[in-house]
C-alpha cells in the first residue's frame, strides 16, 4: 500500500565477461497471491559504469510513471569462481594449507566478514523428469547461497546430465542455506522446474 516503497535490499551478482552487459530490472505490483501487474522496467549498461566506486542512479521506468533509486557498485569478483572438475581450485595441496592457515583459530577475528567459503562440485543428475514432448529435457542447475547465485551450462536432450563443474562461494552467514535447483531450459519462455534440494550450511 505504498507509491514510494523503500526496500533497502542488497544483492550480489557475479558478472563474467562472457555474459551480457545489461542489468534488467522489473517492478511488479501484487494484489494477492495470484494477481500480479508489471509497473515498469529499466535497464543499466554495466560496461558504462565506473568501476571500484558506488554509483548512485535514478532510473526512470520505461513507458510507466515513476523511477528507481539504486546504488550500484562494480568491483573485481573475489572469492567466487566456476571451474571445470579437472582444474578443481582445492586440488593443490599448497592451496589447501594456505586455506587452513587463513581460517585457523588465531586468525578468527582478523576479518570478521570473512567467515569462510563453500566449494560445491556439481557432478550430475539422474532420472530427471521429461519436460519436452520428445521425452527429454534440457537441464541446467542453479546454485544459490544467500544473495549469491551461479549456474551450470545446459545439457540438451538429456535426463541424466553430467555437468562436472566446481563452484566456490564466500560464506557471509553461517546460518545460510545452499539451494540447488534444476531447471529445464525452454527457449525464450521461463524455464520449467525439475527439482530442488536445500542444504543448511550448519549441516555440512
Amino acid at each position: 500500500k505504498s507509491a514510494n516503497p523503500q526496500w533497502r535490499e542488497q544483492f550480489d551478482f557475479h558478472y563474467f565477461s562472457d555474459r551480457k552487459d545489461m542489468l534488467d530490472i522489473e517492478v511488479w505490483r501484487k494484489d494477492n497471491k495470484k494477481h500480479e501487474e508489471l509497473l515498469g522496467t529499466c535497464h543499466v549498461d554495466i560496461t558504462a559504469l565506473p568501476t571500484k566506486q558506488t554509483n548512485c542512479l535514478e532510473l526512470p521506468l520505461e513507458r510507466h510513471p515513476g523511477s528507481l533509486l539504486m546504488l550500484i557498485a562494480v568491483a573485481p569478483c573475489t572469492g567466487v569462481s566456476i571451474s571445470d572438475l579437472c582444474v578443481c581450485p582445492l586440488a593443490d595441496p599448497n592451496e589447501r594449507q594456505q586455506i587452513s592457515q587463513r581460517y585457523c583459530i588465531k586468525n578468527s577475528f582478523r576479518d570478521v566478514k570473512d567467515i569462510g567459503f563453500l566449494q560445491v562440485k556439481v557432478l550430475k543428475a539422474v532420472d530427471l523428469m521429461a519436460a519436452d514432448f520428445s521425452g527429454k529435457s534440457d537441464p541446467f542447475c542453479v546454485l544459490e547461497l544467500g544473495n549469491d547465485m551461479l549456474q551450470t551450462h545446459t545439457v540438451y536432450k538429456n535426463l541424466n546430465p553430467e555437468w562436472n563443474k566446481v563452484f566456490t562461494f564466500p560464506i557471509k552467514d553461517i546460518h545460510d542455506v545452499l539451494e540447488v535447483t534444476v531447471f529445464d531450459e525452454d527457449g525464450d519462455k521461463p524455464p520449467d522446474f525439475l527439482g530442488k534440494v536445500a542444504i543448511p550450511l550448519l549441516s555440512v
